[in-house]
């Protein structure tokens, strides 16, 4: 796939994420998928393959109580088969709130997702957010 193609995989994952289609979210990861959760929280940590995937994507969903969004998406860039965007995201629980911007990068092999790295602004309130 070229360049153009990798970033409409992204683009399309974004757009089912934010319709809350977790079918389309799903048929846009390979199966081998690798999430690379960052910092030294519960939820940190190497996810491997789909399961693995949609459990921590569940367990931001239970811990904010179905309140975690994406909330902007900004411009695709794009190196071969590495597609980044800047992006800001909130949740919300009884007891804290969450509202930040991050860094994806998303490698895509085959036309799937097959792994993804996600950076944020400040991860140490992200640790004790999620905990």
């Amino acid at each position: 796939m070229n360049t153009a193609q990798n970033m409409d995989v992204v683009r399309r994952y974004f757009e089912a994420v934010a319709k809350g289609d977790l079918e389309s979210v799903g048929a846009a990861f390979s199966d081998d998928i690798e999430w690379h959760q960052p910092g030294k929280g519960t939820l940190s940590g190497l996810h491997r393959g789909k399961a693995a995937v949609f459990a921590l994507l569940g367990q931001f969903m239970q811990r904010s109580q179905g309140s975690f969004r994406i909330d902007k998406v900004g411009p695709l860039m794009a190196q071969g088969d590495l597609v980044s965007t800047s992006l800001h995201f909130c949740a919300e629980k009884p007891d804290a709130a969450i509202a930040m911007s991050g860094i994806d990068v998303l490698r895509i092999e085959n036309g799937l997702i097959r792994e993804v790295w996600l950076f944020s602004e400040d991860q140490d309130a992200e640790d004790a957010f999620w905990g």
